[in-house]
């Protein structure tokens, strides 16, 4: 199973693709693309799209999976996060890949075993559980890689993609 994990965000959007053989994993790609926040909307989003799309038609995932947030009194973040999930889903949409969403303590849960890890503990577990030398940098490279981990160890006829 190859899966495209996706840390939703304008400024940062981090993408991790990881594939699964058996009980084994492995990173096929990382990077976290960056638009400046001086630059007009469309072309942030347009660069986001552009990136999303080469990554997806690249390593054909069987999935995406990106981190659900939840902003409660951000509502310009979250406003600005919903441009990079729309891209995402628009993606999605036109390659016919299921799109899943995890919160931040499924993740913790997956990779640590408790929903209140630290971020430290969750990408020194994306580094062992995928035999990097050094931990990801920055954190929107580990948080995409621990999604899509997630989504790999927690994938199961029971999970349902996003509607």
């Amino acid at each position: 199973m190859v899966v495209l994990g996706v840390d939703p965000g304008i400024t940062n959007l981090g993408l991790g693709v990881v594939e699964q053989v058996g009980k084994r994993a492995q990173m096929l790609h990382a990077e976290v693309v960056q638009t400046r926040p001086d630059e007009p909307p469309p072309q942030r989003v347009g660069r986001l799209y552009q990136r999303v799309y080469q990554v997806a038609a690249t390593y054909r995932p069987s999935a995406i999976a990106v981190e659900e947030q939840f902003f409660y009194r951000q509502n310009e973040l979250a406003y600005k996060v919903g441009w990079a999930m729309g891209v995402v889903l628009l993606v999605a949409d036109q390659m016919g890949i299921p799109v899943y969403g995890y919160g931040p303590p499924q993740v913790k849960q997956a990779l640590v075993g408790t929903g209140r890890a630290e971020k430290a503990q969750v990408a020194y577990m994306v580094r062992v559980l995928l035999g990097l030398k050094t931990l990801p940098q920055p954190s929107h490279l580990a948080d995409a890689l621990a999604i899509a981990l997630a989504h790999c160890f927690h994938h199961s006829g029971a999970n349902k993609p996003l509607s």
